[in-house]
């Protein structure tokens, strides 16, 4: 095949939970090829959750990268080349490295409580959470690191492991600096914060603009990263008010459109990468690591019931929630089970109990809602799908590539490649999928769970 002089493929990786995805895609936005490599994501605990930093963030990125380069010359044609490359990730993450920037400790995730310092007040005398902020906040995940691994030469989040595998410079950028919050002021590695935590500034990483490039692996620009989520936000297309950015990973992700700030107690929200929009919701441990759990549970077969059929409800809390509730030590409970339900109606109501947390997020953000715009590798499950349009009264509109953090993260190479100019323009790059719509019947059904889904959760 003759390789065209603009044929800029560019590859985006996204390092998730439970498994790395990657895509290289052309300057239109197809995919030419795609990668996945599941990892061990250890939850040896109710407060422990961890990866094995060194193959999650270091030797997958790499193994992707080598794998696509070849697949990209295999179908574009001899002399065919990724032009830009950027890796996306789970936030907050953060691991000791040595001074080849080589993991030696765990790699730890949002929901690992081991560094959290328990305090007690005057109004609460059992002991909470050293603040409000979501549960595995950066400043925990420091302190563990630094108590285990004192003379690491760098405390990097899983962006900067992988730069560093690929170039050889630990660097994060602007948008995975400020997940780090407070440990990152929006300007710079506070000095303050960081040492309470145990740590030196000078062991964190370099912070650099969005798609920025920081080096080259072979003749692929690297750029400096980005969160997933974010990545995500750029190829959805949910960008008008009402719409509902639903990330469907190993955690639950809820965004709602609006054209006005608007901050809701309980809930976070964040300027929309479209210019006068913003974001109102937050993140849930009701996705897949829940559904997961709850199969393993009933174990395999279809979730299906007919319209109508009695179906239990979950409080879907295995190991605490984020938001709305800031609550790491809510359990899970299955209620109003009768002799008659079956294995089926349980996985059902697993399935209902993710749709009934996007519900309470749109119904407490108070925006009117008009579509679930979807994505997440969750998009290929159709009864997940089914179940999210029931029990919001929404269609959920699944975009056509569920693996959109790497898509993200492969249109912010093109900026690092001299490509673009802007992730302004990744709109282009929309596709929109399958369409479910909720069933008149189900919805009717599904009213009265919702009610007792709420109460128990406001236990």
């Amino acid at each position: 095949m003759q390789v065209r002089p603009d044929d800029g493929v560019t590859v985006g990786i996204d390092i998730g939970s439970s498994a790395l995805k990657a895509v290289a895609v052309d300057p239109s936005g197809d995919v030419v090829a795609s990668f996945r490599r599941r990892h061990r994501l250890a939850l040896p605990s109710a407060d422990r959750m961890e990866h094995e930093a060194g193959k999650a963030w270091r030797s997958a990125p790499r193994s992707a990268l080598a794998w696509l380069s070849r697949e990209v010359e295999r179908i574009r044609g001899s002399g065919a080349t990724v032009r830009g490359v950027c890796v996306a990730g789970l936030v907050p993450s953060l691991a000791a490295v040595d001074d080849r920037g080589v993991p030696c400790s765990p790699g730890l995730l949002y929901g690992d409580a081991r560094g959290a310092v328990a305090t007690a007040s005057p109004a609460s005398p059992r002991p909470v959470k050293s603040s409000s902020a979501p549960v595995g906040h950066a400043p925990d995940l420091l302190r563990f690191c630094a108590s285990v691994a004192p003379g690491a030469a760098g405390y990097w989040p899983a962006q900067a492991v992988a730069n560093c595998a690929l170039t050889g410079r630990g660097v994060v950028d602007i948008s995975t600096a400020m997940s780090m919050a407070p440990l990152y002021d929006g300007y710079e590695w506070s000095s303050g914060q960081v040492r309470a935590s145990g740590a030196d500034p000078a062991q964190l990483p370099a912070v650099v603009t969005l798609g920025a490039a920081v080096g080259a692996w072979r003749d692929a620009a690297v750029a400096s990263g980005i969160v997933d989520t974010l990545a995500e936000q750029l190829v959805a297309g949910a960008t008008d008010d009402g719409d509902v950015l639903v990330i469907c990973g190993t955690t639950l992700v809820i965004w709602i459109v609006t054209s006005a700030w608007r901050e809701v107690p309980g809930l976070w929200t964040v300027p929309h990468t479209e210019p006068g929009k913003v974001l109102v919701g937050g993140a849930s441990n009701a996705g897949g690591l829940f559904l997961d759990w709850a199969r393993r549970l009933t174990g395999p077969g279809p979730a299906a019931s007919p319209p109508g059929a009695h179906v239990p409800v979950w409080a879907p809390y295995p190991r605490g929630e984020r938001t709305p509730l800031h609550d790491p030590d809510r359990r899970a409970m299955l209620v109003d089970l009768q002799l008659s339900d079956d294995a089926a109606g349980v996985r059902r109501a697993a399935y209902e109990a993710t749709g009934f947390v996007v519900r309470q997020h749109i119904d407490l953000a108070g925006i009117p809602a008009r579509r679930l715009v979807v994505t997440g590798g969750g998009g290929h499950d159709a009864e997940w799908m089914s179940a999210l349009a029931d029990t919001t009264g929404l269609p959920a509109e699944v975009v056509a590539v569920p693996e959109g953090a790497a898509l993200g993260a492969a249109f912010v190479a093109r900026i690092a490649a001299g490509l673009e100019r802007s992730v302004s323009d990744a709109g282009r790059w929309v596709r929109g999928g399958r369409r479910f719509e909720p069933d008149a019947v189900a919805v009717e059904a599904a009213e009265r769970r919702y009610q007792l889904f709420r109460g128990v959760s406001a236990q």
